[in-house]
Order: structure tokens, then C-alpha cells, then sequence
């Protein structure tokens, strides 16, 4: 008995010094915060374990005495800036075309590539993804996912939609022997049940978003052309939203886009057909624009075009049309590059290539933080408030006035860790 009870009191003792860790206090003295909203000069945040217990004025935050005290002179906290387009398990296509990643690459490189794209788009401050789809690799961006909520591997958080849905024969790879089986990088379905079937499979294997391409180059001579009809269009933003998830629709023209905003689709990727019109209906239905600038710069770039040197080829033109066109109808804009056909890590620059089609600097931030946040579902992330998680960049300078600081990254936090 004796025994026993020392047995239970150890027990006790060691509960209660669990119960007694003390909580992790840190306090950033950057020279502005921006909250997500504005820019405030002066601020400080006090960050109390994973989440943020205090933000404002230096007279108004009670630090106890043992906080760790981190000065960021001359720099800008910020909410951990928010990738809205994004795959992990693609590198740019001037390294390897995208139908060899697709057909050459093993699942285990492109996975091994993952981890680093993970942790180079984390140490560029941004803390959290909406990754849009493996091309090719299956699920497994579910299982990069676990890692990184485990600990297993450094990584931002990720909202993920594993293989994407296409419209049978519209997607690649392709190939001229027409009975060779080959990898796609999507995956196919057609009609009302077989849409659904697929939405539900994608969802029970840990899709968090529906990636659907409403249209693809599949019409003559390789033009763009939409795939999927209203209808299929409709029952898979019914059977995902039915499940609290979005939908995200590639569309590239101008009938693709209908189909998608009358679906009532949650954001238009590209978005390359846009009008006037299809803008005010967008703006009407609360639909937002993910435009992809930098996706399109880059592959021009691969192909020989030179930006400043020579004239702007007709896909940059349409881009700026688009993007000029969906701010003046007051279309919710989302940042978010396509990032995997230009480099992991270089995610900022397409906050450099907003404001440089037009974008007031302070709109781009709000768009890579809070916009991206609401849009995206994202509770206690994309603003500095009180109870909300720590995630949290430094940049040097201030990027209200010069958008380029953003790829200045001083300090970035995710969870109350610094991981940089």
C-alpha cells in the first residue's frame, strides 16, 4: 500500500507540473504593423503562446515581466501573408515541362520536391496555401498536409484539393497513340453522377477545396474551350458547398467564366475571358478573381519574350485588360500567382505584379492577408487581432510605399514559433 500511494503522488506531482508550464510570451517592436486592414505606426504585438494577446499602442499592452523581447527596427509586421493559387508538386516549367513532371518524375521526387517548395514558400512569410491540385501525384498532397500539421517537415498550412476535376479528353498529358493509358493530371468525369461521385471522393480522401477546369485547350487546333456543361457546373458547387467546401474553376474564356459565376462558383482562376459584363455579375454574386499574373509573365518568359525589352505580348495585354477591368467592376480580388509554374518561395512577386497593373500597394496586402482569409474561410488568420493565431511576417521597410519590401523578410512566425 505504501508503494501504491507514492506511485499515485508521483502521478500527481507530475500532473501538476505539466499543468504549471508557463505560458510563452513574446513581444515584436517592429517601426508599423500592418493589421491585416491599415498600417498602423508604432504598434507592438504581444504574442502569447500561439496566438496573439495583444495589438496597439505601447501605453495600452501589459507585458509580464519575463516576455522574450524581439526589436524589428525599421520593419513592417504583418498577418503570414496567404498563397491563393498555388502546387507544391510542380517546379517551373523551364526546368522540366509540365508533361514530364507529370509522366517522368516519380511520385516519390515529386514528393521529395514538395517538402522543399513547403519549406521555401514558408520562409518567404507565407504561412498558409490554397494548393490547387497534384497534376498527377494522386492524393498526396493530403499526406504533405499530415506531415506538416504533425511537425514532421516545416511548411505553411494548407487547404488542399488533391487531383482536380476535368472533363473527359480535355486535359493532358496527351498522347498520338490513342490505346496507350497514361498518367493524367487530373481526374475525369462526366455527367451529373459521375460529377458527383468524383466531388465525393475527392472530399472523403481530404480535399478541403474543389479545383474544376470549366474549360481547357481542347477545342480545334488546341484553342481553349469550355467542358463542362451549367448543369455539371451546378450540381458540383451543390454537392461540395453542401459540405462547407468552395470551389475554385479554372476558366480561361469567355463562356467557361459564364457557366462558372451562374454555378455560383466560390473563385475564378485566370480568368483570362473576363468582360465587363461577366465582372458585374461576378461582383453581384460575390464571386472572387484569382488572376495569375505571374503565371502568365513567366511561361511568355520561357518562351523568349523579354518584359521592358520587348512589346508586350497579347496574353500580357488581356491580363492587364482583365485585372483593370474586375477592380473597376469591384471584384473581390485574390492574390494568388499559380506558383509551381514559376518558382516556390517567389510567391511575392505576384504582389509586385498587382500593383504594377494598377493595384493601390495597401489593397495588395489586404488581398494576400485578409481578403485571401475571408474568401478562403480562414478563421483567426489574415489579421492581427487579439485571439488570433500568431502568424506573422517582418519585412523590412514599409510596403504601403514600396509593395517590393514584401520579399524582404525579416522574422516569420507561424503558430507563436518563429521558424525564421
Amino acid at each position: 500500500m505504501k508503494t501504491l500511494s507514492a506511485i499515485i503522488a508521483l502521478v500527481f506531482c507530475c500532473f501538476n507540473l505539466s499543468a504549471q508550464t508557463p505560458d510563452n510570451y513574446i513581444l515584436l517592436k517592429p517601426d508599423r504593423v500592418f493589421d491585416g486592414e491599415q498600417m498602423h505606426p508604432g504598434w507592438q504585438i504581444l504574442i502569447k503562446n500561439s496566438h496573439i494577446e495583444a495589438a496597439g499602442e505601447p501605453s495600452s499592452i501589459k507585458a509580464p515581466a519575463d516576455t522574450k523581447v524581439i526589436d524589428l527596427k525599421g520593419a513592417t509586421l504583418m498577418p503570414g501573408m496567404i498563397e491563393g493559387h498555388s502546387h507544391l508538386f510542380l517546379h517551373p516549367y523551364n526546368e522540366v515541362s509540365w508533361d514530364d513532371q507529370v509522366l517522368k518524375e516519380s511520385r516519390a521526387e515529386r514528393t521529395a520536391r514538395a517538402v522543399v517548395h513547403a519549406r521555401e514558400t514558408l520562409m518567404k512569410g507565407f504561412t498558409t496555401v490554397r494548393d490547387l491540385g497534384t497534376e498527377g501525384a494522386a492524393y498526396d498532397d493530403v499526406g504533405l498536409k499530415t506531415a506538416i500539421n504533425k511537425g514532421v517537415i516545416p511548411g505553411p498550412r494548407m487547404l488542399v484539393a488533391t487531383r482536380a476535376i476535368v472533363a473527359t479528353g480535355s486535359y493532358g498529358p496527351k498522347t498520338d497513340v490513342a490505346e496507350n493509358i497514361i498518367t493524367k493530371g487530373a481526374e475525369e468525369a462526366d455527367g451529373l453522377d459521375g460529377i458527383i461521385r468524383v466531388v465525393r471522393s475527392q472530399i472523403g480522401r481530404g480535399a478541403d477545396v474543389v479545383k474544376i477546369y470549366a474549360d481547357y485547350r481542347w477545342g480545334l487546333n488546341g484553342a481553349a474551350a469550355p467542358t463542362f456543361t451549367e448543369d455539371e457546373l451546378k450540381v458540383a458547387v451543390q454537392v461540395a458547398k453542401s459540405s462547407g467546401r468552395m470551389v475554385a474553376v479554372h476558366s480561361s474564356t469567355e463562356e467557361g467564366m459564364r457557366r462558372a459565376i451562374v454555378a455560383g462558383v466560390t473563385t475564378i482562376e485566370h480568368g483570362d475571358g473576363g468582360t465587363p459584363e461577366l465582372f458585374k455579375l461576378m461582383k453581384e454574386k460575390g464571386i472572387a478573381l484569382c488572376p495569375t499574373i505571374n503565371a502568365t509573365e513567366s511561361i511568355l518568359g520561357y518562351r523568349g519574350w523579354k518584359k521592358g525589352v520587348d512589346p508586350d505580348p497579347a496574353g500580357v495585354k488581356q491580363k492587364h485588360y482583365i485585372f483593370t477591368e474586375a477592380m473597376k467592376a469591384g471584384v473581390t480580388i485574390c492574390m494568388g500567382g499559380d506558383v509551381g509554374v514559376f518558382a516556390h518561395g517567389d510567391n511575392a512577386q505576384e504582389m509586385v505584379l498587382m500593383a504594377e497593373y494598377g493595384m493601390k500597394p495597401i489593397d495588395v496586402l489586404r488581398s494576400a492577408t485578409s481578403v485571401n482569409a475571408r474568401v478562403f474561410g480562414l478563421k483567426d488568420l489574415g489579421n492581427i487581432k487579439a485571439g488570433y493565431l500568431a502568424d506573422l511576417v517582418a519585412v523590412d521597410g514599409n510596403p504601403a510605399e514600396d509593395i517590393k519590401v514584401v520579399k524582404q523578410v525579416r522574422l516569420v512566425m507561424k503558430d507563436g514559433v518563429i521558424v525564421k
